[in-house]
């Protein structure tokens, strides 16, 4: 069985309000201090079947461009996810199934794109938007009983179990790989950085925040008590993690590398691209509106995240 990251963003970064701050509130943490961030999905190739785990953002999702106050940045186009995807050497009809651990775009932006592949999502998901129109979705309902210390998995063949993991999103999922002794965790945004992980905290965005802490409590218990590789999509750090087979010890965390502040020369465009779900806000779409002209309460139609989560393409 082999495990390899999809990479399409690199050089982004998570400001540590945004990572760490869902609980005690971002006033408490530092915007200055910036976490390494890129965008990155996983293929399992068990030698029989091609499965991957989320689908990227969709093509043809603007850049953002950050400034000094920017919460986050998911960073600058390696290439699209369909490229990076052709470029591990597979063809979309290859793929017999799709892994979903949540809704938002940057995970799910792709799944159209593989016309033979069964997409297994958490069935709180199922009716959102950003299913609409795809096919083959197989509702999963946890119905395996319990992985360990978390409550309800479902098992999707040997060595390969989609775990519940609500909070991020109400159908929140995570993917564990069992493969040489190891237990690899292929997440979503259980946190979008390993510093997270460390530190116990969690980030700004979730549907339900007490079922997120319930979830994070649950990850760092299995973590202590199982050789764990965490394979996150926002961090570098995951992918780092699968290429060393990294197992994460949370007694002695791995020497934080600070984000380089790269705010770049381009003319922003006039629209905005939501750094949580990837929805692209475009005046020409709203009756000409300005984004500085919308009300200070108005949130994103996908994700419903403010204002402050948005960033100029």
């Amino acid at each position: 069985m082999e495990i390899k990251a999809v990479k399409f963003r690199k050089d982004g970064f998570y400001s540590q309000p945004f990572a760490f701050g869902g609980e005690e509130g971002m006033d408490k943490f530092d915007l200055n201090v910036r976490y390494r961030g890129s965008l990155q999905n996983y293929l399992v190739d068990t030698g029989s079947e091609v499965i991957l785990v989320d689908t990227g953002l969709p093509a043809g999702t603007p850049e953002e461009k950050p400034d000094e106050k920017s919460l986050a940045f998911t960073g600058r186009d390696i290439c699209s996810y369909m490229e990076a995807f052709a470029a591990l050497g597979y063809k979309p009809e290859q793929v017999t199934r799709i892994l979903l651990t949540h809704k938002h775009a940057d995970h799910s932006g792709e799944l159209r794109s593989f016309p033979n592949a069964r997409v297994y999502v958490g069935a709180e998901e199922m009716g959102v938007a950003e299913l609409e129109g795809v096919a083959n979705l197989v509702p999963v309902h946890f119905t395996d009983g319990p992985y360990h210390n978390f409550p309800e998995s479902q098992k999707i063949c040997d060595g390969i179990r989609m775990v519940k993991a609500k909070g991020h999103t109400n159908g929140n999922s995570l993917v564990v790989v069992e493969n040489e002794g190891l237990f690899y965790m292929l997440h979503g945004d259980i946190t979008y950085v390993d510093e997270a992980l460390y530190e116990n905290k969690l980030s700004v965005v979730f549907d339900d925040r007490q079922a997120a802490r319930e979830t994070l409590d649950r990850v760092r218990e299995f973590v202590r008590n199982h050789p764990t590789v965490y394979c996150g999509t926002h961090t570098p750090q995951g992918y780092e993690n699968l290429e060393a087979r990294r197992v994460m010890d949370l007694d002695h965390p791995v020497p934080t590398v600070p984000a380089e502040m790269d705010l770049g020369q381009n003319e922003a465009s006039g629209k905005r691209v939501c750094s949580i779900c990837g929805y692209v806000y475009d005046p020409a779409e709203h009756d000409g509106v300005a984004f500085e002209d919308l009300p200070d309460d108005w949130r994103c139609p996908r994700c419903k995240q403010g204002k402050e989560k948005f960033n100029k393409a």
